[in-house]
């Protein structure tokens, strides 16, 4: 768990030159074809590392993705970083673009010779997605599509077929090229099967003929590009992967089936004979367990304007029964249409909106690696080199047992030896280990973000089950935040001018209580007036001037207005007071209520069942506070009222001593945005601020508080798939290397079957995660 102060005070470890300032001039995101398992990404990692400028780099086996950031002054192009990548490595990389809108058109001549040509205002990509198709990504608010199209070419340019993204598109074609390379490596390896174990005439040259071309075609052109791959990572990464096992591995059987049928040719034929079907069945297996490893909609954000419907927003808020929109209503991209016919005045583009923003930080989540992850990388790297020192040994120990102890010759003795060594060098997988934390991961977010909540860090979600305490904001987290001025008192004969004042400073401001005071007054015909240099401070309240005089408006400690008889009536009954002074003079005060969020209650005393204290941190007054902490049976002891964003942060260090156990906080607001940066987990409420979501790890998009239960039991379910995944990880490879290397005297496993541990090993390790998609919880 990373100490949480320094989760707090931590500045961005980007690299920033001082003098220079913020030298960094763009995010780039790769798409990288051909990362199958974690020395993948590896080879990957430390290829981009090596180019000088490129900082915050992150890799990602499952996403198949690379992004970092590009310093100006030391960088050589994006072009070309690819080009030294697909050199280094071998693997195919495409930029991808996740700010603004994509659009395919069809051009006149070769695509690749169109996107070289400089680019049109607005447009910050053209790739090419055919012979004559392109995706441009341009800024729609610089931009119209419309206008792009004139001004791409001399020529107007004509709309392609809509296709899917990028990253999709790569990934269909990955599967396609793998699937059919499977497809022929099986069909050229059925007849060297039959050949080798069919009852047939007695013909070995002929037969061993045959499968000698069967094999060599499968060697150079389905193993072949294994060659490359393991080549470049030994001599650029220095990383020792999965790809040499397999050329190792592949190679032996193979060529000593060709010495073994050079023998046979001249007369002389090896005890053993030729084993053609290892080699080929090695092969096609490796792939096939390669393969097997990833009405009408509301578009955008919106208000409607004309028509009236009813709209299924589930998907987004939860909420099972369809909402009625009428003009002024607002709708939520993402959200299915019912059969009324609406006008939609557009708040967000299609690519900026509520969706996009769940997507992006899913992603997120996608890209960061759990701490669990760090063992994961370190097993990795020593796997490979511990299996080919087994390798090692168990060919010496197979040639000094034949020879001692089963009194063979030295050429029987060895024949028997590299079985043994292939079937250890192919039978052992890292691919299991590699991704028993990232495929557990990216399940979990994708699951949670069904059920309305986003964690941006796998750290969140590995650290969440150890939760012991949950802290609370009051106001927009426990109660609905929709506050409502019940009672107003006026100290001073110039009651218009002291709702003119309070108006004029509430007007413009996003806190709950401001909107509601706002709200208030406009209801009441009251017109605001114009004040000047306004100002909020956080956990207090709004100042500024008018015609030259010093107005504030907020809580009764920061106006010091606890004493006043009338506001103390207000606060004996347990109300939220606002007040608003004029050149530090009372002139008036707002008692305002709020209502409990429907699930508050239920939450809380889940939580309590379960041992996890709960806490009360607000910045209301004290009576508001305990009135709440009195109607959910939070301690009193647990309460806290009056508290400034320095207070809550406070709090938290106080109860944050124990490493092995971590504290949520629980908020909406900008105040809040310390405390949720301060704790172990900060969770936010979406109806809040933007500075508060910045400083979150976690966000309800629903406005229910069920969503915490969520993610205290998604950690849990997580875990134990991270734990079973690691165990059978290791049972798995350590009984396949025992079984391979002959340990036990009745069973092995044959060289030509060992290809089938990529799938074993896998295999689980994949269910076991898309199991978490039956996670469901009602509270």
């Amino acid at each position: 768990m990373v100490p949480t102060s320094d989760k707090f005070n931590e500045a961005s470890a980007n690299h920033v030159d001082i003098e220079k300032g913020a030298a960094f001039t763009e995010h780039v995101v790769l798409n990288v074809q051909g990362l199958t398992c974690v020395g993948c990404e590896t080879k990957l990692s430390r290829s981009l590392q090596s180019i000088t400028g490129i900082y915050n780099l992150r890799t990602s086996l499952v996403l198949s993705q690379a992004e970092f950031d590009l310093e100006e002054n030391e960088a050589c192009s994006v072009a070309d970083i690819i080009k030294t990548v697909e050199s280094t490595t071998g693997f195919t990389c495409q930029r991808l673009s996740h700010d603004g809108k994509t659009i395919e058109v069809i051009v006149d001549g070769d695509a690749k010779a169109f996107v070289e040509r400089k680019y049109p205002d607005g447009v910050t990509q053209m790739v090419a997605s055919g012979k004559q198709t392109i995706r441009i990504t341009y800024d729609a608010k610089a931009v119209g599509a419309r206008a792009l199209l004139e001004k791409c070419s001399n020529s107007p340019l004509k709309l392609a077929a809509a296709r899917g993204s990028l990253e999709f598109e790569n990934g269909k074609k990955h599967v396609r090229k793998t699937a059919w390379i499977t497809i022929l490596s099986a069909i050229l390896t059925i007849p060297v099967l039959v050949l080798a174990w069919a009852p047939l005439p007695p013909r070995p040259i002929v037969y061993g003929g045959a499968s000698l071309a069967l094999a060599t075609v499968v060697q150079v052109a389905v193993a072949g590009p294994f060659y490359p791959s393991a080549l470049r990572a030994l001599m650029f990464s220095h990383v020792i992967e999965m790809d040499l096992l397999i050329v190792l591995s592949t190679s032996t059987a193979y060529v000593f089936s060709l010495v073994s049928f050079a023998y046979q040719v001249v007369g002389r034929p090896l005890p053993t004979g030729e084993f053609f079907e290892t080699s080929t069945l090695l092969v096609t297996l490796i792939m096939l367990g390669r393969w097997v490893s990833p009405d009408s909609r509301i578009t955008t954000d919106g208000v409607v304007v004309l028509g009236t419907t009813e709209v299924d927003e589930s998907m987004v808020t939860g909420e099972s029964l369809p909402v009625e929109k009428l003009p002024g209503s607002s709708v939520i991209a993402g959200s299915l249409n019912g059969s009324g016919v609406i006008v939609v005045r557009l708040i967000h583009l299609p690519g900026d909106n509520t969706i996009s923003t769940i997507a992006t930080m899913v992603d997120e989540a996608k890209f960061s690696k759990a701490k669990a992850q760090e063992l994961v990388d370190i097993v990795a790297s020593y796997f490979v080199p511990i299996i080919l020192a087994l390798t090692v040994v168990t060919f010496a120990i197979w040639i000094a047992i034949g020879i001692s102890v089963r009194s063979q010759n030295g050429s029987r003795a060895v024949v028997n030896a590299v079985t043994y060594a292939i079937s250890v060098l192919i039978v052992s997988c890292p691919c299991a280990i590699g991704l028993a934390v990232p495929m557990v991961v990216v399940i979990a977010g994708g699951v949670a973000a069904q059920h309305g909540v986003v964690f941006k860090s796998a750290t969140t979600i590995e650290t969440a089950r150890k939760v012991s305490q949950v802290v609370f904001d009051k106001t927009g987290t426990l109660t609905q935040g929709e506050l409502s001025v019940t009672e107003d008192v006026y100290l001073s004969d110039g009651q218009d001018v002291a709702a003119a004042v309070a108006l004029g400073l509430t007007s413009d401001n996003k806190h709950p209580v401001s909107a509601a005071i706002s709200t208030y007054l406009e209801e009441k015909g009251v017109e605001a007036v114009k004040i000047t240099n306004i100002r909020s401070i956080s956990g207090n309240g709004v100042e500024g001037n008018f015609n030259g005089v010093s107005v504030r408006c907020g809580n009764t400690r920061w106006l010091s207005a606890e004493t006043q008889p009338k506001v103390q009536d207000l606060l004996a009954k347990a109300l939220t007071v606002f007040c608003v002074a004029v050149d530090d003079r009372l002139v008036a005060a707002y008692g305002l209520s709020d209502s409990l969020r429907s699930d508050s209650g239920a939450v809380i005393t889940e939580l309590e069942k379960r041992g996890i204290a709960v806490s009360i941190v607000s910045g209301d007054e004290a009576g508001a506070v305990e009135a709440v902490a009195q109607k959910l049976g939070v301690q009193p002891s647990h309460v806290r009222s009056r508290c400034s964003p320095g207070d809550k942060q406070e709090y938290l260090k106080q109860l944050m001593t124990d490493e092995n156990k971590a504290v949520i906080f629980c908020g909406d607001g900008t105040n809040d945005a310390v405390a949720l940066a301060q704790a172990d987990i900060g969770i936010h409420m979406n109806s809040g601020s933007d500075m508060a979501q910045t400083a979150a790890d976690v966000v309800l998009m629903r406005p229910y508080l069920g969503g915490l239960l969520v993610l205290l039991d998604l950690s849990k379910a997580a875990f134990h798939r991270i734990f079973f995944n690691f165990a059978w990880s290791f049972v798995y490879n350590l009984f396949a290397i025992l079984l391979a290397a002959g340990a036990f005297v009745n069973a092995r496993i044959s060289p030509q079957y060992a290809g089938l541990g990529e799938i074993v090993s896998v295999l689980p390790v994949i269910l076991i995660a898309l199991q978490l998609k039956w996670f469901r919880r009602e509270y």
